[in-house]
Parts: C-alpha cells; structure tokens; sequence
C-alpha cells in the first residue's frame, strides 16, 4: 500500500488531467460507479439493521399459542416463546453482558487499604515518554477533519469520431444521465475546505467557526465569528477573493445542529442547504474590515480587506438533467462568470451601538470566475473521499505540472466543450433513433 503523503502527491499531480493518463482501462468509471452505489447502499441497510438490533432475536421463535407460563423448546432445542415479543424482551435485556463487573466487598476494603498505605495502586511506573502527539492533541484533531470531503472524480470522455448506437456506451456519459443525476454550478474558483462550528456563549459575536484543509484537515483561518448553528459542518469552497468580497461559498452539507445530513439522497441536501442557509440571520459586519487602499470595486464603490469569509453563499444547483437543460443553460451559465450582490458596511471601523444607531450598508455587485461543472448521482448519499459518485468537468484545460504548457486534450477543447460536444451528439443519435422507429 502506498504512503498517504505519495498517494496525496500523485492526486494532486493527475487531478484534472485527461482520463487516459489517470485510470486504467480495466475498470471504466460506469462500472465503478455502479459498485460504488451498491456498496453504499449495502452499508446503508446494514446501518438500518444495526440500529433495530435484530440479531438479537435471531434465535428466538414465536409460537402459535398464547398459554403463559411454559417453556417449550422445538426439534433443534431453540426456545419456543409464549405469549408474544413482550415474553422474551426480558430475557434479551438479561443476556445483555455487564460493562462493570460488581467487585465484593471484601475486595473494595483491601482496595482501600492499600490505597491509603500508599500499596500498589501507587507504585505506578514511570517510564520513558513517547514522542507521538497526545491523543487529543493537534495532529490528532486534524486528522479526524483529513480527507472529510466528496471529492469528485474526472468524468472519463471519449470524443469518437464514428457514430454508431453500439458506440453509445464508449463516449463517457452516464447513460441514465437525464434522469439520475444532480448538476451544480457554475463551480467558483477558490479553495476546497470544511466548515466546522462549535458552541458559543450566546453573548455577543464570538469566535465560532473554523475552516478546515480538505486533504490533511488543517485549519486555514483561526476561529471567526458567523452565523451557523453550533455542530454544524459544511462542505465549502472559499473564494479566491474572499479578502475582498467576504465569501464563502456553500457546496454541501454534512451536518447541521447535530443532525447527520450525509446520510441523505443529493437533491434533499442541496435542498436542505439552501433552506437552511436562506434562513440565518444576517451576521454582523466585522469592524476590524478595513478600506482597500486606492481600489474601487464595481461602480465606484470602495472596496474592502475583510479579516474573515462573512457572507454564505449556496452554489446554485439544479436537478433538470435533460439534455435540453444542459444545453440551454446549464452548460453556458457553468462558462460564465456568476454576478452577485455583496452587502459591506459603510463604516466599518464604527464601533458605536445605541439603540438610535443605524448602521448604513452599501450593495455592491462581484463577479464570481467559474472553474467548471460538479454532477452527483441523485440517490447517492455524501460519502467521503474520491468516489465516482461525483464527477467534475473543468471548464477549461490545465497545465500539466512540470510541463510548463498548457495540455491539449479531445481535439484542443476544453472538457466542458467536450462535455457539450458529446451531449448533443446524444441528442442527435435520439432523434435519429426515433425516426427510424417511426419509420418501422
């Protein structure tokens, strides 16, 4: 097995490069992601199983009559139980093993004993520490955050030149494309990363979420006030210019105020995203925000360094997959930049606060650049790490890491026009298909 760190370093050199230099032609994505589905929702029923506990009445057998006070075994010497499940609930919590085993008494005073005289229990031996991270410790929490992320792979394209129905399977796309999948974008350029809350005093703005790497878990900014629930954890992507715009762009949910959200379809997700996300009040703005020296922003409008993310911003989804959608607008919107309205404090650095004190807020418009387009299977459940379940298409090629050029791929296009090249190809092989089944 490969070192993580190796294994991390070659993801970081294949990621977003053309599918024949990455996977080999073994397994094709199809069939991984096909295993993939099946084995999360084996998991999934097995979890459901685990919580009932019904191996615990695995062994037992009900019998036809309802007369109390016998036991009665069959053939195989298995307890026949009367008088329904309540007769033998008893016995299921009896068997149930003893966590603490009860100590005599005899033995607790000798335990006292030689705890007061300074006995064995205080002739512990000191030894050498260890120089492995106390358990607790920071490399310890941040390797509970390490590789929390669904991250998606590259959909695998194949742009052939002959056409035929029996070719259909070889292009790449999901075949049930227009009715099983969620697409998401246009995707922001910006840094994947988790966001983590935690409980506060309820006292004022404080400190209560952190953003966290997604590969190693390790935090990118120190704690910063927001206005999400405690115990809540989100899949993220923070702007590029978040100094300037104070975004945070919203991708995912795991968690919220406790409740596992991960466990649920996509669309419910995303829905619940949006929701819940639409719903928080609107936070504070930081007084430690600070004018941008000599720079405007859209409009004439002075632009501003914030010190942390202060707007959530949901990535717009959109469960309409039919090649019509896609082509219309899906597509083009996931090539073009995403225009949003920011709300910024006139005077940020104003600390008074009185009951007749108004803030005043200034809108100013952003644009948002697109890195691409996400499309997640729709019965999938969040499941961390790279699985097929996800499939990303960048909106442009990308240089090869030690190349120093840019990589031509599928003819010089990008893989989002690649992507729309074998769309309509689709498109144009249904219409030809049902001509021909109107002709017959």
């Amino acid at each position: 097995m490969d070192h993580p760190l190796m294994f991390a370093s070659n993801r970081k050199t294949t990621y977003k490069l053309p599918p024949a230099q990455v996977i080999t032609t073994s397994s094709s994505q199809q069939a991984r992601r096909e295993k993939a589905l099946e084995d999360q929702k084996r998991r999934r029923a097995q979890k459901v199983d685990l919580s009932r506990q019904l191996d615990g009445f695995a062994d037992l057998n009900l019998a036809a009559s309802d007369d109390e006070g016998e036991e009665e075994t069959d053939g195989d010497g298995v307890r026949v139980a009367h008088g329904g499940v309540a007769s033998f609930t008893s016995a299921f919590e009896a068997t149930q093993p003893c966590s603490i085993p009860p100590m005599p008494l005899s033995a607790l005073l000798e335990s006292k004993q030689s705890t007061a005289s300074g006995g064995p229990l205080n002739t512990k031996k000191k030894g050498k520490r260890k120089r492995t991270t106390r358990v607790g410790g920071k490399s310890d929490r941040n390797q509970k955050w390490a590789d929390k992320c669904m991250y998606a792979e590259l959909l695998e394209m194949n742009d052939v030149d002959t056409w035929v129905q029996s070719q259909r399977a070889d292009d790449g796309l999901p075949d049930d494309l227009e009715t099983g999948w969620v697409a998401v974008g246009p995707v922001p350029v910006g840094k994947r990363c988790l966001a983590i809350s935690r409980d506060s005093s309820g006292n004022g703005v404080e400190p209560n979420t952190m953003l966290r790497s997604r590969l190693l878990g390790k935090p990118l900014l120190p704690w910063f006030p927001s206005n999400l629930p405690p115990h809540t954890v989100l899949d993220c992507i923070l702007d590029e210019n978040w100094k300037d715009n104070g975004i945070l762009h919203v991708l995912d949910v795991l968690q919220w105020k406790g409740r596992d959200i991960a466990d649920c379809e996509t669309p419910f997700r995303f829905w619940w995203r949006d929701t819940r996300v639409t719903e928080l009040p609107p936070l504070p703005p930081p007084t430690s925000a600070t004018p941008a020296s000599s720079s405007t922003s859209t409009g004439g409008v002075q632009s501003y360094h914030f010190p942390y993310p202060t707007t959530l911003l949901p990535i717009p989804y959109n469960i309409d997959t039919s090649f019509p959608s896609l082509l219309q607008s899906i597509i083009p919107a996931a090539r073009l930049t995403r225009p949003v309205e920011i709300v910024i404090p006139e005077n940020p650095n104003s600390h008074i606060q009185t009951d007749n004190y108004q803030r005043s807020f200034i809108t100013f418009k952003t644009d948002i650049a697109s890195d691409g387009l996400l499309l997640y299977v729709a019965e999938a459940c969040y499941e961390s790490g790279t699985n097929p379940l996800s499939s990303w298409i960048p909106a442009r090629n990308y240089e090869v890491p030690g190349s120093g050029a840019m990589q031509t791929t599928f003819d010089s296009l990008g893989p989002l026009d690649t992507f729309e090249k074998l769309v309509r190809r689709r498109v144009e092989q249904k219409g030809s298909s049902t001509e021909d089944t109107e002709m017959t």
